[in-house]
């Protein structure tokens, strides 16, 4: 039995959610948190942790929120396959990846101007093998918020939902997902959708949509009950303050700015950023001047008022005149270009610039044993066999920065891009390579996300990657007039920040194969997502016909410099004359040869090295070793022992004959001896294997001669 040393009794509630009991339970765990909550789901059970700090931090220019997803090995039954260090440290990709998924839903729902700390940790404690755990921690996260009494406008929800057979399911199986077409995360209040995440294999927009709303009907009883608890707990609202410009300063701000902006602004993105940079500038002289001497102490209200009464005019001339900030229309690209082949020593690479962001893309091809080995909670390590890898330095943004480890922007970005080209590479069996793709952003001014989709695409083209269809991906942005949406191809910084949704597409001509959805507003529906996700196609394909005149398909031939590779099926019982005793055999192979050969348990081997003669030769040396004997063909053999009535000849490692003395002539032969003598180097031709597995094989110049 659980001692509470606060006297609270344990409560739960519980609530049927796709086929499985869902319970929330508080007041058996963590009794010195401002809230925590256990979820059960299955065999599952997350930890979800709220800390709320007292005051708002001084002089915090945005709200310190963080959310954190952590892998317990031990949930799993597992110790981590690292064989140095077997405590979790540095969260995996995959769990920041997750982190971010419960962050971004949540986040808006706290007012502007709150600067209170928040740390929200969901901890996997247990986890069921039939399904990911990741949507259950987002229901815990959400749950704990919701006990703290902070201004959290939640509950919220997230449904992880696939489609088998044309039909949506929700906490799929791992075979479910290996079969599923879309793998689809929806997160939601109770009247919209507050975050979408999609990795699809080229399938149709109004699938996803569908998707999203059977979703968003599915997670109700989730939401449903977390008030519920919170009824129950009988919540205490905390108290706040929130950190806003002053109104007098806002004034300020609208009425300097007034006739300064608008049409004197619309302008191309570089000439446009330095207008606003110099009336920022003019502005905080004349402010100075009024203020005096205590400006500095207000200096940051007063270039968030600044700030904020830009946003407004962005949206006016959106909203009334239907003209963006840099003059566009609302269904405009920005001017693209686009060049491949850029690094000669590369074995692929492009620049693709759109606007003033740019994406310099570089693809490196290895053999398969260069995948990436993942450890993780969730299962059993696995290669990830293409990886892309985006880099955002300070100078991309015009600020001096210090160099360090890719955060969770970097790996997000570098995961939507991966995600988005992964439906189109071909088959490990026919393209057995590693696959390399980095980024390198040389200029951002938004969609940075999607430049790494479309110029990794036109590199791994570059490279010779036999891509199935080619993909391109554009950044959406949506405005909302009250009731009215008002949405934007190809959105700039500008828009981002003024908008109330950036949304990022990608695919190919045939459909969708990534998506992601941010709301800054608390929840939309269904009906203004499908206008919003419709109206991004034309611009997608817009943007891939112009990737199409730069590169129409796949280069036929590999850079030189890339690794050459060849592959050979082979049964999986002959892996072991390969490998050889304690990797003898292998090792030989690859010494003597210089290539290097890789082994799958399915039986695909493959041989890379630079120059066509190693291939070839560790190539013959392998089958040599695994083929299987061929009844009518010619072999070069060597006799190994000589009997009364015939000679045992070696015609492949470890496999013999027999070649009867009837079979050593066309003539009689009085003795064996008088045709062949052991260690003899003679041609043979297989004639028959018997159901035994013996090979008779013969000499006579009719059988070798003519075949």
């Amino acid at each position: 039995m659980t001692i509470n040393p606060t006297g609270k009794d344990i409560l739960s509630v519980s609530t049927e959610l796709c086929g499985k009991t869902l319970t929330l339970e508080v007041n058996r765990v963590g009794f010195r948190t401002t809230a925590s909550v256990l979820a059960r789901y299955g065999d599952t059970v997350v930890l979800g942790t709220a800390m709320v700090g007292s005051k708002p931090i001084s002089g915090m220019d945005y709200f310190p929120l963080s959310v954190d997803y952590e892998e317990k090995f031990y949930a799993a039954g597992k110790i981590s396959g690292s064989r140095f260090v077997k405590r979790e440290g540095r969260p995996s990709d995959e769990a920041i990846l997750i982190g971010r998924i419960i962050d971004r839903p949540i986040r808006p729902l706290f007012p502007k101007g709150y600067r209170q700390e928040v740390q929200v940790v969901a901890s996997v404690l247990s986890m069921d093998p039939d399904f990911r755990p990741d949507m259950i921690a987002m229901i815990a996260a959400s749950s704990a918020l919701m006990l703290t009494g902070a201004p959290f406008d939640g509950p919220v929800a997230g449904l992880r939902v696939g489609r088998i057979n044309n039909e949506f399911k929700a906490f799929l199986t791992p075979d479910q997902r290996e079969q599923s077409d879309l793998d689809l995360v929806v997160a939601g209040i109770e009247h919209g959708i507050t975050m979408v995440e999609a990795g699809a294999n080229e399938v149709p927009e109004d699938v996803i949509l569908d998707g999203m709303a059977w979703a968003h009907e599915q997670l109700q009883p989730a939401i449903k009950m977390q008030r519920e608890l919170s009824e129950k707990v009988g919540v205490q609202p905390l108290t706040y303050e929130l950190v806003l410009p002053d109104e007098t300063i806002q004034t300020a701000a609208d009425t300097w700015t007034e006739g300064k902006l608008g049409a004197a602004l619309r302008k191309a993105y570089p000439e446009r950023n330095a207008l606003i940079a110099e009336l920022a500038e003019a502005f905080h002289n004349d402010m100075r001047e009024k203020v005096g001497d205590d400006y500095d102490a207000v200096l940051g209200e007063y270039a968030e008022a600044f700030e904020k009464a830009v946003h407004k005019d962005v949206r006016k001339g959106i909203v009334e005149e239907g003209i963006r900030p840099d003059g566009r229309k609302l269904d405009e690209v920005r001017l693209l270009s686009s060049e491949v082949g850029i690094l000669p020593r590369a074995h692929g690479s492009s620049l693709f610039t759109r606007g003033v962001t740019q994406g310099m893309n570089i693809v490196t091809l290895a053999p398969l044993s260069y995948a990436q080995i993942v450890d993780t909670m969730e299962q059993t390590d696995f290669e990830r066999r293409y990886m892309h890898h985006y880099n955002a330095p300070g100078y991309t943004v015009g600020e001096v920065r210090r160099l360090g480890s890719p955060g969770r922007r970097e790996i997000g970005h570098g995961y939507l891009a991966e995600r988005a080209l992964i439906p189109v590479l071909p088959d490990e069996e026919d393209f057995p390579y590693a696959i390399r793709s980095v980024t390198e952003i040389m200029s951002q001014n938004g969609s940075t996300s999607m430049a790494a989709t479309c110029s990794s695409c036109l590199a791994l083209m570059d490279a010779g990657v036999p891509l199935k269809n080619p993909v391109s991906g554009i950044a959406m942005g949506l405005m909302m007039d009250n009731e009215t949406p008002y949405i934007l191809t190809d959105i700039a910084d500008a828009e981002d920040f003024a908008g109330d949704m950036d949304f990022k597409v990608t695919g190919t001509a045939n459909g969708v194969t990534a998506m992601q959805m941010d709301m800054k507003v608390h929840g939309l529906s269904v009906d203004i997502l499908r206008k919003a996700v419709l109206a991004a196609k034309p611009g997608r394909a817009h943007i891939l016909a112009h990737m199409l005149t730069t590169i129409e398909a796949s280069r036929p031939q590999l850079s030189p410099y890339a690794p050459r590779i060849e592959k050979l099926m082979v049964n999986p019982d002959k892996i072991g004359a390969i490998i050889g005793k304690g990797g003898e055999t292998i090792n030989k192979i690859t010494k003597e040869t210089g290539a290097e050969v890789d082994i799958k348990d399915s039986g695909l081997v493959t041989i890379s090295a630079i120059d066509t003669a190693s291939i070839e030769k560790a190539l013959e040396w392998i089958k040599g070793l695994v083929e299987e004997p061929e009844v009518g063909k010619i072999y070069e053999g060597t006799v190994v022992k000589v009997m009364e009535f015939g000679a045992f000849i070696n015609i492949m490692p470890g496999i013999d004959g027999m070649c009867h003395i009837s079979a050593l002539s066309e003539g009689r032969v009085e003795k064996v001896t008088d045709v062949v003598k052991e260690g003899q180097k003679v041609r043979v031709k297989l004639v028959a294997v018997d159901d035994r597995g013996r090979l008779s094989l013969s000499m006579k110049p009719s059988d070798v001669n003519n075949a």
